[in-house]
């Protein structure tokens, strides 16, 4: 795979030189873009992935927001009811993607990546590296969430970003939905 190596490269030099003075915020925070069609492609190198972090001195922390999503919704108080709503209507997934929506969007997240950074936060050449971006779909996107947490990224962030770069700040998630340019972050790949 070897557009993954020459995006790996860039992204190990970002890392070890920092940010762009001209970007628009100082948080080590970096998107590895690549096609949504490559979405399997990227999971299975992300052992790879993993260990070229590790072997250029980096301490990889995974946060997988599938992962993370599905605890959410696996606690939430309205599950049990979503359940007997599915049953009773299964065909219903306007209404489903809505509660489920409304659900997430309540901060848990947020605050599960807060407190992930904040567990990692002082450590020497730690990185978090977020994975499964595409688990968002339809519920929200990521941009929303940086936007929020903006001021609380102390470590070096990569996201595994499935879309297409526009420009340089704008992005399209998973290749469909409209350009975003609300990242402050590096861009790489895409």
């Amino acid at each position: 795979m070897q557009l993954i190596n020459e995006e790996l490269k860039e992204l190990l030099k970002h890392l070890k030189y920092g940010r762009d003075i001209d970007n628009a915020s100082f948080e080590p925070i970096y998107y590895l873009i690549f096609n949504p069609n490559r979405i399997l492609q990227m999971k299975s190198q992300l052992p790879a992935i993993i260990a070229r972090l590790n072997n250029n001195g980096w301490e990889v922390h995974v946060f997988s927001i599938a992962s993370n999503i599905l605890t959410i919704l696996q606690n939430a108080p309205l599950r049990n009811l979503w359940l007997k709503a599915e049953k009773s209507d299964p065909l219903q997934w306007e209404k489903t993607n809505q509660s489920l929506s409304n659900e997430i969007s309540k901060g848990a997240l947020e605050e599960k990546i807060i407190n992930k950074l904040n567990e990692i936060e002082g450590e020497k050449n730690v990185l978090l590296l977020f994975t499964d971006l595409e688990a968002l779909h339809p519920y929200m996107r990521i941009g929303s969430i940086e936007s929020k947490l903006q001021g609380k990224f102390s470590v070096p962030t990569v996201f595994l970003y499935p879309g297409e770069r526009t420009g340089k700040t704008n992005l399209r998630f998973l290749g469909f939905y409209p350009e975003d340019g609300n990242y402050r972050s590096v861009h790489i790949g895409g």
